[in-house]
């Protein structure tokens, strides 16, 4: 079975820089609906259509079809009082873009340095500005159910939970809202 529209894939990988640093590697398979769902990146879609089990291949991804360029407009500076405490590097933060512009879109900070009074919070993609090398290997190939393809993601207990996916719970209450302390 090929890899084409409308199938779910599995996948195992390694995710390297460009150099062949080792970012990350799957622990579990990564699972996926093909097809332009964005549910993976573009180009690795281009990569495995046709593909099918067992093969292997390796993809660069250079930034403008990954993460994007890094953007200096996306770190600002935040008063610590303004965030919830304790507070430390990595930790996650979800906030206006803009906070003078009320229809602002909502984006996630990461903490990347925190000083006496003042935290560094950047918007950028931790992979942002990078070229990325994956190594992929096709596990399995199947093709998805009416209602994965209706919903645009695979369902079931290995499919991948997409950011976004919550319902709103509707508390503006706070300027930022921790998102993941990792």
């Amino acid at each position: 079975m090929s890899i084409a529209k409308d199938f779910v894939v599995t996948l195992n990988y390694k995710l390297s820089d460009a150099q062949g640093n080792l970012i990350e590697e799957s622990s579990a398979p990564m699972v996926y609906l093909h097809g332009g769902y964005g549910n993976t990146l573009p180009k690795l879609e281009e990569a495995l259509e046709g593909k099918t089990v067992g093969d292997k291949l390796d993809v660069q991804v250079e930034p403008d079809d990954a993460f994007g360029e890094y953007d200096a407009e996306l770190v600002r500076m935040e008063m610590r009082d303004r965030l919830p405490s304790p507070i430390e590097v990595g930790m996650q933060f979800e906030g206006a873009s803009d906070d003078s512009d009320p229809d602002a879109q909502t984006v996630i900070f990461t903490v990347t340095d925190v000083a006496d009074d003042k935290v560094v919070l950047d918007a950028n993609h931790p992979l942002a500005g990078m070229a990325l090398r994956f190594s992929l290997e096709v596990v399995s190939v199947r093709p998805a159910s009416d209602e994965e393809k209706a919903h645009g993601h695979v369902h079931g207990p290995h499919g991948h939970h997409h950011a976004g996916d919550d319902e709103d719970d509707g508390d503006d209450s706070d300027q930022f809202r921790t998102v993941r302390v990792q």
